[in-house]
């Protein structure tokens, strides 16, 4: 079996921090949609009930584009997107790998996901739950 860890992350400033419960190998998306790709966001999908926003919900701004489905959130002070809400996955966030501390032991997989053709290939990364 493979044991759930928990970990935080959070935004640089510390003002916004989240408690997420992660396996022992993890599936993480590395995106080349215009708005990863220039950010450099890493995609480790939680479901919800495997996160916790400690603080911070009151500083986060949110942006939308295209669709308007994806709820792209901001820490208000530093500007960085520690998770966001995917259109792909309504019912888990997508959460930054570069902004968790992952415990130690835990394997990351990088998974190279065509997002610049999202429509065509997004029933590749549905599966893709951690």
């Amino acid at each position: 079996m493979n044991a759930q860890r928990a970990c935080e992350g959070g935004c640089h400033c510390g003002a916004v921090r989240f408690r997420i419960a992660v396996p022992g190998e993890v599936d993480v998306l590395r995106c080349n949609c215009s708005i990863c790709r220039m950010t450099g966001y890493q995609h480790l999908t939680i479901r919800h009930e495997d996160f916790t926003l400690l603080r911070g919900g009151d500083t986060l701004t949110e942006y939308r584009f295209n669709t308007g489905t994806a709820r792209h959130l901001f820490c208000a002070h530093c500007g960085i997107k520690s998770f966001y809400q995917p259109r792909s996955h309504p019912d888990a966030w997508s959460v930054n790998l570069n902004c968790v501390e992952l415990p130690a032991g835990v394997h990351v997989r990088m998974v190279e996901f065509d997002g610049g053709n999202w429509e065509r290939h997004v029933d590749e990364i549905r599966e893709l739950v951690n």
